[in-house]
């Protein structure tokens, strides 16, 4: 049984037209209209994510080349500042535009979603045991004691964001508590059986179990249930064991040049001496964190991942921030992930989409989507609104040219511009940037990944196999887990395992054993991506947790009740990778990509080749110092002459 290709806003049924964004049906039937009482996209499901009406006008203009007559448009309005991209360093940078420049000042957010937060989405669901949050991307606060700058920690504390309080609402040891643990998934189609085997004893990065609690077995107690040869059970025992130094002969010096310059699939076969199934095994390993297979991730980088077959070989230790990255508890997270965050910002800087002060009150606001484009507002905030072209102009301004609900092209000036929405995209909207610019920002060419929310009417069958995490290293989803336990603000996750749960699936479309570059992946992945329907992604969703569930007594027809698939088509933001990337040259292009260009100026964490909050936070200030600089040179000039 399939679930029909529909999305919900406040439980109305809203039949999905291709293009076509949902405020456009609701508009096109009063009658819908007038039942949704509230425009309130969280509660969608579906496809969303990039969704369908989000960037058919930018491959139009990007792909196809096409044109538009932006001259003959009238200008509409006029604003201090314009962001472009209403994610969290958009909305970051308004905040700070407006914390620097005064509450007086007019400002417009645009977004070509439908939805405001970027990556950090939050999605909502109405079970008969009442609302289950979710996160549709942006995940977690990264270690925010250690690796935050002074700007990003301040700007988390200023929206009433109490870091020990956010880490003490998440109950680390509640599914160690009832004796789970992480374990892999093997699938028939790849290892001739279906078959979960419990009791990983290895740690994550960025693991959110605390590492004495882990309920994990011995390596040779774990390996051995695997269902590959012995002589390849053998060879991985010995390998997480970490008594081995694979590439002895070599300096130490020799080794760090060696990890920084092969593959970690490569070492395997090499070094380890890892037949191809043993090293299927850990294929996807590093999707989830870097968005790519093994086969394209550096030795370095596995073992940034805590990846085994380094333990040995007598590397120089970690740098602090990557150390903190494997040693830090992953546990500074809203119920809605970073959706959190950007619900904070917008309440800030639109007080009356919704009522409440503080990290707690926010977790069930329900947000009042009308008051985000008030005319008396000084922060507005416009959804459904892709920009297509901008342009200094004379007089210091800058006219930004937009599609409004896939429709009507409408025209704003601005004093500035603030460009926070994927890098790449930014040479097809300011066209008469020098093209050694354009160059430099179309290499950030963001990976493709799909986070899906399933929710299921009970866990129990986590509970039978002992899991509460699942790794597959070859079906689609790379990653099943039960929801993070966390309780605040009245919110409360599910405690009994007969009660609806939402998981967390994690799909990145990789070229297997390929060796592509994660530019090349990327962009195929994408590709994937575009041509799936929903009808494909639940396809491969139900086939994937009746394989790995059934054997515990799950029915896929039965014990699903919504899913939620948030496609991001432009996901991460590029890194740079050693295997592909010199890193003074990499820094070189970062300079040159976010260098203002008259009055329009770059943020977005793309601007630090970082797919994280804290850095996309940082370029948001880095725009706005950047605008401050220039308004007092300029008024520094005035006076002067």
């Amino acid at each position: 049984m399939g679930i029909t290709r529909r999305d919900f806003l406040n439980g109305v049924a809203l039949s999905v037209v291709a293009g076509m964004a949902p405020i456009q049906m609701l508009k096109a039937s009063p009658d819908l209209a007038n039942k949704a009482l509230l425009y309130y996209p969280p509660e969608l499901t579906g496809l969303r994510g990039n969704h369908n009406g989000s960037f058919e006008s930018a491959h139009a203009i990007a792909r196809s080349g096409k044109k538009y007559d932006y001259v003959d448009i009238p200008v509409e309005e006029e604003y201090d500042l314009v962001v472009v991209g209403a994610g969290i360093s958009g909305l970051a940078a308004a905040f700070f535009y407006q914390q620097q420049m005064g509450k007086d000042k007019k400002i417009l957010l645009l977004d070509n979603h439908d939805d405001f937060g970027g990556h950090a989405k939050r999605n909502e669901f109405t079970t008969p045991e009442g609302t289950v949050l979710g996160y549709g991307g942006s995940e977690s606060l990264q270690s925010p004691k250690s690796i935050y700058s002074k700007v990003a920690m301040g700007l988390i504390e200023a929206l009433g964001v109490d870091v020990d309080g956010l880490g003490n609402s998440f109950q680390q040891t509640f599914y160690p508590d009832l004796g789970l643990s992480r374990g892999v998934y093997f699938d028939r189609e790849n290892f001739g059986i279906n078959k979960v085997v419990a009791g990983d004893p290895g740690r994550n990065v960025a693991d959110d179990i605390p590492p004495n609690r882990l309920n994990g077995r011995s390596y040779r107690e774990f390996i051995s249930d695997f269902p590959l040869p012995e002589a390849d059970k053998e060879a991985l025992i010995t390998l997480h064991e970490e008594t081995v130094d694979y590439l002895s002969g070599m300096s130490q010096d020799e080794k760090v040049e060696y990890i920084a310059s092969h593959s970690y699939t490569h070492y395997l076969r090499d070094k380890v001496k890892l037949s191809p199934k043993a090293i299927k095994f850990f294929q996807q390993k590093t999707n989830d964190f870097q968005a790519v297979g093994i086969d394209s991730t550096s030795c370095e980088d596995a073992r940034l991942c805590a990846l085994p077959g380094f333990g040995a070989l007598n590397l120089p230790p970690l740098d602090a921030e990557e150390q903190s990255e494997l040693d830090d508890p992953y546990i500074y997270h809203f119920p809605d992930g970073n959706a959190g965050l950007t619900r904070l910002l917008v309440r800030r800087l639109i007080p009356a989409v919704a009522p409440g002060h503080d990290m707690y009150d926010v977790v069930q606001a329900k947000f009042d989507y009308s008051q985000l484009d008030k005319p008396d507002s000084a922060v507005r905030l416009r959804l459904n609104s892709a920009v297509l072209h901008t342009e200094n102009v004379a007089n210091n301004k800058v006219d930004v040219t937009y599609l409004f609900e896939n429709i009507k092209l409408r025209k704003i000036r601005a004093d500035k511009v603030i460009m926070a929405g994927y890098n790449m995209m930014i040479p097809y909207l300011v066209p008469s940037m020098p093209d050694v610019q354009k160059n430099a920002l179309r290499q950030n060419v963001k990976a493709p990944l799909v986070y899906t929310k399933v929710v299921i009417k009970n866990w129990q069958p986590f509970v039978k196999l002992g899991v509460h995490e699942v790794y597959s290293p070859a079906a689609p989803y790379s990653r099943v887990k039960l929801d993070y336990p966390v309780s605040m603000g009245g919110y409360e996750h599910a405690k009994s395992p007969d009660s609806p749960m939402c998981l967390h699936m994690v799909y990145v479309p990789t070229m297997p054993g390929s060796a592509l570059s994660p530019r090349e992946q990327s962009r195929m992945g994408r590709t994937t991506l575009l041509a799936m329907p929903f009808s494909a992604h639940e396809k491969m969703i139900r086939e994937q947790l009746q394989g790995m569930l059934g054997d515990a007594g799950f029915n896929h027809e039965s014990d699903i009740l919504a899913i939620t698939v948030n496609r991001w088509s432009h996901g991460y933001s590029y890194t740079v990778n050693s295997l592909f990337d010199d890193e003074n040259e990499a820094e070189t292009i970062i300079q040159t990509a976010r260098k203002p260009f008259g009055n329009i100026f770059i943020a977005n964490s793309d601007a630090d080749w970082s797919p994280y909050a804290h850095s996309a936070i940082d370029q948001g200030w880095r725009a706005v110092e950047e605008i401050v600089a220039t308004i007092t040179t300029t008024k520094s000039a005035g006076g002067a002459a």
